[in-house]
């Protein structure tokens, strides 16, 4: 069994339930393709859950994603699922082969969407390299925050139910 230390993560600034999301565009992943995305398009049609997960390949990343996938969230008709983190095009690719889940994936490499968000994680032990904190946002049309969820340690998982419960309210 892999032992780690929980850790505490920083208070965060992060867009709350009536606030606006910020604006960005970056590569958007399907199993097929990825084009260049804003997440305001995306939003424009129906409301979004954002989805922040460490590095594809990482435990939590897979393990989020097939809990989403096993309560349903993923293919829920009122909402979009859409995640985002430091993973490339290729690595996000390959995260929906191998998983169950049915979303598209942002590639941010550079970390800056998480900046937007303030939910920046820095790696302990890993001199300026970063990836944002597990954190779900739901997204009404307008860009407004219907619900949001953000790490306070390391590791923690997001409230499923509450999440569910927040997308039936729709």
């Amino acid at each position: 069994m892999t032992e780690f230390d929980v850790v505490t993560l920083g208070d965060t600034d992060h867009p709350t339930v009536g606030e606006t999301v910020p604006s960005f565009t970056r590569p958007l992943v399907t199993e097929e393709f990825w084009e260049d995305r804003s997440l305001a398009e995306i939003y424009a049609d129906s409301p979004v859950l954002l989805v922040f997960h460490p590095m594809d390949g990482a435990f939590p990343s897979t393990y989020m994603y097939d809990t989403l996938a096993s309560r349903g969230i993923d293919s829920h008709a009122g909402i979009k699922l859409v995640g985002c983190s430091i993973s490339t095009p290729y690595a996000h690719a390959e995260l929906l082969r191998s998983t169950e889940i049915d979303a598209a994936l942002f590639s941010d490499p550079a970390n800056g969407v998480a900046e937007q968000f303030d939910i920046v994680n820095d790696l302990d032990g890993m001199a300026g390299i970063s990836e944002p904190r597990p954190a779900v946002f739901l997204i009404d049309t307008d860009g407004s925050v219907l619900y949001d969820w953000v790490a306070s340690e390391w590791p923690e998982f997001p409230e499923y139910d509450a999440i569910a419960d927040a997308i039936a309210a729709l």
